[in-house]
């Protein structure tokens, strides 16, 4: 990962922090205005945390208690008047974009130490691999998900309309999402003509996950393996080289779009089944999950890639098909 585009992001998510904080004390100052008490409140606080501290300090206890109480008091006024005001503890904070870190990229972990906040890490995986991949998720989401556009009319092969279907396969998706951390539940693999919604679905759920603080790989079949080769024999000769391989196994949800366009050979065959596996077996203490979409149905996966990735795609992804009209057409 290039120090310059981290360094770059840093810039901006101070100038964000500052911003934010900017902003939030002229608001304060205004509410301040109109509630003064406000701001006498704060100022109390204020002053029996100090004394709280020195009473610590100089091992006087007596009066921990009264101070306590007086905090506690303090704090529940100050929600009444808020509440009075049509207002909550959330207009006396600033408003970061991102809640986690307060616009700074790091978070402490359980052990004190410092983290890249999930939020950073995102940034930097579209920066560096998502680029145009994820260029739709404003508008690519459940919210705007419409299911208008698919046939009411029965397919005879499936025994139910692409409609039906569709809906079927948006509430699993949404079921994903929301067990996503439950190392047992499966992956997804979708499958289907183009232009039948797979993209898009996999981009809704992506939407839903980096909400929740979770980071996202997605990148065409072709690419991936080529940049993970490329990679190995440091054909960009660089200090790197390692990066992008770690974020492929270790990426809370890799999305692995196109599979069966890439020209294959033993050596991509071979870093597919790693890639698969090792996600699967969540070899790096965390739980990963992987999304393929592709148009080869079950049958032709098994013919064209070896055994044990079929079984593996059989064994631990649930399977949907995709079917129906070509939608690209009916979105113009």
């Amino acid at each position: 990962m290039s120090n310059d585009i981290l360094t770059s992001l840093l810039s901006d998510y101070e100038q964000k922090k500052r911003k934010a904080e900017v902003e939030f004390e002229h608001q304060k100052t205004e509410l301040y205005k109109k509630i003064p008490r406000l701001h006498e409140i704060e100022d109390e606080l204020n002053s029996v945390a100090i004394t709280e501290t020195k009473n610590i300090l100089f091992g006087n206890s007596s009066s921990l208690e009264n101070l306590h109480q007086k905090i506690e008091n303090l704090k529940k006024e100050r929600k009444n008047i808020l509440f009075e005001n049509n207002l909550s503890i959330n207009d006396l904070q600033p408003k970061y974009e991102c809640c986690l870190c307060k616009d700074t990229g790091y978070i402490k972990s359980g052990t004190s130490a410092t983290v890249m906040c999930s939020c950073l890490k995102q940034k930097l995986l579209n920066i560096s691999y998502n680029k145009s991949n994820m260029t739709n998720l404003s508008k690519e989401n459940f919210e705007n998900f419409n299911q208008n556009i698919f046939s009411n009319e029965i397919s005879t092969n499936f025994n139910i309309s692409p409609k039906q279907n569709i809906l079927n396969i948006k509430q699993k998706c949404i079921e994903f999402v929301n067990d996503f951390d439950n190392p047992n539940s499966k992956n997804l693999l979708f499958t289907g003509n183009t232009g039948l919604g797979k993209t898009y679905m996999s981009n809704c759920i992506a939407n839903e996950l980096i909400k929740k603080g979770k980071n996202v790989l997605y990148q065409t079949a072709p690419v991936l393996l080529e940049t993970i080769i490329d990679n190995k024999f440091n054909k960009y000769k660089t200090a790197n080289k390692d990066n992008f391989y770690k974020d492929v196994l270790e990426a809370d949800l890799l999305i692995i779009d196109d599979l069966g366009t890439e020209c294959l050979n033993s050596m991509k065959l071979s870093e597919l089944f790693t890639i698969l596996n090792t996600r699967i077996l969540n070899l790096n203490n965390k739980v990963t999950k992987t999304i393929i979409s592709t148009n080869l149905n079950i049958n032709n996966i098994f013919k064209s890639y070896e055994e044990r990735i079929g079984s593996r795609i059989v064994g631990y992804y649930d399977i949907y098909y995709f079917f129906g009209e070509d939608l690209r057409f009916k979105r113009k």
